[in-house]
């Protein structure tokens, strides 16, 4: 098996410099010189994943990061405790890769669910083998959880993952529900000439089960760099598609940051939501921050500048340098993603390494 080697970055110990944050203020909270505040930290514990998704892999796999180069546990909690407790972070969700492959991770999220103020804890996963230990996340603090899948068919599964794996994940939405996660949501991404004439029956699924489903917007994160506007199958596309079996109506209710745009299905109380990045895109109102598996932080999904905590971490840094870094880097945020400035390029990273 050949692996693609994608010239990720090699962060050494030393313990970097605070940025200037002289026209920041005082506040202990995560803002930026837009006006935002980060509420939500998306925590990636792992770049491996055991499906090789079309959009986001190829076949071949990754070189996957070395285990050593990882936070461990302990220097996860602790700088998760510090986002909850000193930097006003509310909610934590595990990303990967795919997050079932961390060993532990009941244990983590126990550990999490003990901070005070205790954070709302989500997760999201493909379902490979959720089935067997939805009761045990949700015992261990689980509040929320979002599962892939992107096709009812098992052809047209294996075709976009490159495994036969839909009755899996068919089992997990249906584990997670029963172990009382509440929304169940989905999430979908269509491509065009594959799975896009699904969108109807992915959503009447559904809704037959109660699921919240929510479709995306292929986004520029693929680890060959082969997406392109063309190809993506857009909101407004999206839309068209459902509106040809169902009425849909914007949703009144505030949208408050969240990514999901939705809309009422025939009246509702049901909803469908759309997360249009790329064609719609939210940067005004975004609340989140970005803890990759090897501890660095990213301020958007489409960054291409990291900010090394885990040299800080393991250089003896205390938590308030740690907290004033982090406070630095969020200030610099950017006001948007650009992915329509002519100079737009992709992150050097997969989503697979950054986390979504």
């Amino acid at each position: 098996m050949t692996a693609i080697a994608l010239g990720l970055p090699r962060i050494g110990g030393a313990i970097p410099a605070v940025p200037d944050t002289s026209r920041r203020g005082q506040s202990p909270l995560l803002i930026d010189r837009h006006g935002r505040r980060a509420r939500d930290l998306r925590v990636s514990l792992t770049d491996r994943c055991n499906l090789r998704c079309t959009y986001c892999m190829p076949a071949e796999g990754l070189n996957w990061q070395p285990a050593d180069e990882l936070l461990s546990d302990d220097e996860l909690v602790r700088v998760i405790a510090l986002a909850v407790e000193h930097l006003g972070i509310e909610e934590i969700r595990f990303t990967g890769g795919e997050p079932l492959l961390r060993r532990g991770l009941p244990q983590l999220i126990a550990r999490v669910a003990d901070l005070r103020p205790r954070p709302e804890i989500s997760l999201t996963t493909n379902g490979i083998g959720l089935h067997r230990r939805a009761q045990e996340f949700v015992s261990a603090g689980l509040d929320r959880i979002n599962i892939s899948l992107d096709s009812l068919d098992a052809d047209t599964f294996e075709r976009l993952t490159r495994r036969r794996r839909l009755d899996d994940v068919l089992a997990a939405l249906s584990a997670a529900a029963a172990a009382g996660l509440q929304p169940v949501k989905i999430n979908s991404v269509l491509l065009r000439g594959v799975n896009e004439h699904e969108a109807p029956d992915l959503l009447q699924f559904s809704l037959d089960h109660g699921y919240h489903l929510r479709f995306i917007e292929q986004m520029p994160l693929d680890a060959g760099h082969i997406w392109s506007r063309e190809r993506m199958v857009t909101a407004d596309e999206i839309l068209d598609r459902l509106s040809a079996r169902f009425t849909l109506t914007p949703d009144a209710g505030a949208r408050e940051g969240a990514p999901a745009e939705l809309f009422q299905v025939d009246g509702g109380p049901a909803t469908v939501g759309i997360i249009a990045s790329v064609t719609r895109p939210f940067c005004g109102d975004c609340d989140r921050t970005r803890l990759t598996a090897d501890g660095q932080i990213r301020t958007c999904l489409f960054s291409r500048g990291e900010t090394d905590l885990r040299g800080l971490l393991r250089g003896g840094g205390t938590d308030e340098q740690i907290a004033e870094l982090w406070r630095a880097t969020t200030w610099g945020k950017l006001p948007g993603h650009g992915i329509d400035d002519p100079s737009f390029l992709q992150p050097d990273r997969p989503m697979s390494a950054i986390g979504g």
